[in-house]
């Protein structure tokens, strides 16, 4: 069976230290995915890839890298519906998934929101702060679809 991989579109990730930890225990392959270097500890299953600054340069590496062995860690929906039609297992860093049933809702969503948000002139909020139950939810999620994994 191949190694189960993960795929973090790291510029905005805020539990990529969390995932080390998980990947370490399910011994999954990393890859830490940005315009910029991270720091990322010293495994030989996690690696940086730094992709150019051009736009969507760290989504088209994801999306062409994603398959169904991966799991994917990012907050764009966007780069989460590649990830799918690709057979990646895709979650939001608070570990709510995104699944071919729910990511077209969520596309509607997006651009609902962006219209919204253009009628307003710059006045808007944003997503909530990231909190502890957020942290633990993606933990158990993770988890969860390693386990999965792992098992197919």
């Amino acid at each position: 069976m191949s190694t189960i991989t993960i795929l973090i579109d790291a510029d905005a990730c805020p539990v990529k230290d969390e995932i080390y930890r998980v990947a370490e225990r399910f011994r999954a392959e990393v890859r830490v995915v940005s315009n910029a270097p991270f720091r990322i500890p010293a495994s030989p299953r996690i690696k940086r890839v730094v992709v150019s600054d051009s736009f969507d340069a760290a989504d088209d590496w994801i999306a062409e890298a994603a398959d169904a062995r991966s799991v994917v860690i990012t907050a764009d929906i966007l780069l989460a519906e590649r990830c799918l039609k690709a057979g990646a297992r895709v979650l939001k860093h608070n570990g709510e998934a995104f699944t071919p049933a729910s990511i077209g809702g969520a596309i509607a969503t997006r651009a609902i929101m962006a219209d919204l948000r253009a009628g307003m002139d710059g006045i808007g909020g944003g997503p909530a702060p990231f909190s502890k139950a957020d942290r633990s939810r993606f933990l158990q999620e993770l988890d969860r679809v390693l386990v999965g994994l792992g098992r197919g």
